[in-house]
């Protein structure tokens, strides 16, 4: 598995305001939702909890690949692609209902694999 370069992770630290999860249909056509809900599980996996998800659990059910979009307080964007899992049970699951708000439902964890990692147009993995 591929990990985060350490740049991005420092600068997942300095991250600001929600991220944005992308998703993709089965006819390719791409759905965005903001994610305020979300965690580095550890260098390989960034975790999204489905609190509300609709059509982008149906992508995720249909085997969509992701993406995870994100700005820093400097104005930096970071973008983290890769395969999708989903988690309902099993350590993944367990780790985001520690973190995710108790007034939530966390029905589930997205998990997105580190695959290519971007700073704009840079390809930075």
């Amino acid at each position: 598995m591929k990990e985060l370069p350490e740049i991005v992770n420092k600068a997942w630290e300095d991250r600001e305001g929600p991220v944005i999860f992308t998703t993709v249909d089965t006819d390719g056509m791409p759905n965005a939702i903001y994610a305020t809900c979300v965690s580095k599980f550890n260098d390989e996996l960034m975790i999204v909890a489905n609190n509300y998800f609709s059509k982008t659990l149906e992508n995720i059910l249909a085997g969509s690949k992701g993406s995870l979009l994100f700005i820093t307080k400097e104005g930096t964007s970071y973008q983290i692609k890769g395969t999708i899992e989903y988690h309902k049970e099993g350590v993944v699951f367990d780790d985001m209902k520690k973190w995710n708000p108790k007034r939530l439902p966390g029905h589930a964890a997205a998990a997105l694999k580190v695959e290519e990692v971007y700073s704009g147009a840079d390809k930075l993995l």
